[in-house]
């Protein structure tokens, strides 16, 4: 209803496609901005805390953009700020309110929750549309943005009642610089989560003209709002009728086979949408389109959540989102502008095409393996040392000492080097191998962590998954892989 709302208003204000289309554009440049710091906190910070707060934030602008259009007082440019407003709520929460999933489920049933997130979101979307209509053309805006504000009430309610377990450990919280550069370090020597990002933001980017040119494309249907509410509302009922068969549909096709169908789909529709000029066919058609956004959706927030732990998981969530709102941001604006310098329909048959194209990416990016097991496997013993290092010491220097039979150097080389990447993403600054000048057939890795509390986390952050890399890397010594720690060391001040 609040979608109705705003893009409905924005059609009162104004008649130029650009601000329409900017409704959008405020609606994701907050999770484009706040997306990777929402993500540190989310994995730093007690997270029923911080849902509750930003629902009582995004509370308190829907009251003021209630209020001020009761009152008469809204113009364009303010309608634009309050939904930036209500989207930088929505954009500091969403990749701790995803996060929170696997704390309620297990592994096993994850996919699962997500449809059924999915049929819950879906659902609320087929019904408010219509319903947003209907409100709208009755007794005004205002009231829909009035039960929106009230709609907040239940969420705060619902999760001050909920208690999570409490999370406990023995090192230090990470600092919010720390943790948004693991989040990103992770992020960037993870190859398949790489690859689900650049295939989101592409096809995001076509399909976003989708949402950014309804509103126009269904005023010059119809100049009730109604319409526009029943084209949304039968596309939300497809996507709940989609996900209510996904989980099947999953068991019998591959990711990359379901992606390119739905993708399929639903360049048709945004070409449908372009081209034809029935109400009641449009429905239709929203009904098919529905189903394929949820398949395409869904995978991509199934797939994100298996490739991410739990330490790490609302920071990759954070990414995915700051990927996705961003392309939704830049094109959104793209595609309104391109519809106010030649016309609406026009630009979404150049959409419905591009959206056609990105199957071309699959052979090229394929999706990535989800069926790993991404728990903790800390399995080293406790170093000898002297004394204790304090957290806060460091820079840490780790030294591992290789022998190695000379007839088997290469292949030793090759493995050790995929090791890089685990060693990065878990928390290395700087790697590196070296052989020994004297004894050919030793080998010396190296690599440097900021502080004795992040190798200490690297070693929480090891996986089972990772746990074949190692094996093969040790296959190839002919003796115990020695392991040496060093601290920085600093010069001690003069008394």
């Amino acid at each position: 209803m609040q979608a109705i709302g705003a893009a409905w208003l924005m059609t009162s204000l104004t008649s130029n496609p650009l601000y329409i289309a900017l409704i959008q554009t405020a609606t994701a440049l907050p999770f484009f901005l706040l997306a990777l710091p929402a993500g540190s906190i989310g994995d730093i910070f007690d997270r029923r805390k911080l849902i509750f707060g930003t629902e009582t934030w995004m509370f308190g602008i829907a009251i003021v953009l209630t209020v001020v259009t009761f009152a008469g007082a809204m113009t364009p440019w303010l309608l634009l700020l309050l939904t930036l407003g209500l989207s930088i709520g929505d954009a500091v929460e969403s990749p701790t309110w995803r996060a929170i999933f696997p704390e309620l489920v297990n592994k096993e049933e994850l996919p699962a929750a997500l449809a059924l997130n999915g049929i819950e979101f879906n659902l609320a979307r087929a019904i408010g549309p219509g319903l947003g209509g209907f409100v709208v053309a009755a007794v005004g805006v205002g009231a829909a943005f009035a039960f929106n504000a009230l709609s907040f009430l239940g969420v705060i309610a619902v999760i001050a009642k909920w208690r999570r377990p409490a999370r406990t450990s023995s090192l230090p919280v990470e600092t919010f610089r720390g943790a948004t550069s693991a989040g990103i370090r992770y992020v960037r020597y993870s190859p398949g989560i790489r690859r689900l990002l650049l295939r989101s933001a592409v096809l995001i980017f076509f399909t976003s003209s989708f949402w950014a040119l309804l509103p126009v494309a269904a005023k010059s249907i119809s100049k009730s709002p109604i319409t526009y509410g029943f084209l949304l509302g039968f596309f939300g009922l497809g996507a709940v009728l989609g996900a209510m068969v996904l989980q099947r549909t999953r068991s019998r096709l591959s990711s990359e086979t379901l992606l390119s169908i739905a993708t399929a789909i639903f360049s048709a529709v945004i070409l449908s949408l372009a081209l034809l000029r029935s109400p009641a066919i449009l429905c239709s058609l929203m009904l098919i389109g529905g189903a394929s956004w949820t398949a395409i959706m869904s995978l991509f927030n199934i797939m994100v959540q298996e490739l991410a732990p739990d330490w790490v998981r609302a920071r990759v969530l954070a990414v995915y989102l700051f990927v996705f709102q961003g392309s939704v941001a830049v094109s959104s604006t793209l595609w309104g502008y391109v519809a106010l310098h030649t016309n609406v329909h026009l630009t979404l048959v150049y959409a419905g095409i591009g959206t056609g194209a990105c199957l071309l990416l699959a052979p090229l990016f394929k999706l990535p393996n989800t069926n790993l097991d991404l728990s903790s496997w800390n399995h080293w013993a406790q170093p000898a040392m002297i004394q204790e290092p304090a957290p806060d010491q460091g820079p840490v220097l780790v030294i591992l000492i290789y022998v190695i039979d000379p007839a088997k150097a290469q292949e030793f080389l090759v493995q050790i080097h995929k090791y890089e990447r685990v060693r990065r993403r878990d928390g290395a600054t700087s790697w590196g191998v070296f052989s020994d000048t004297e004894t050919p057939d030793t080998y010396l890795e190296s690599f440097k962590v900021d502080s004795w509390a992040e190798h200490e986390r690297q070693h929480d952050r090891f996986t089972v998954a990772d746990r074949e890399i190692e094996k093969q890397v040790l296959s190839y010594a002919i003796k115990p892989v020695e392991v040496k720690h060093y601290i920085y060391a600093q010069v001690s001040p003069r008394p």
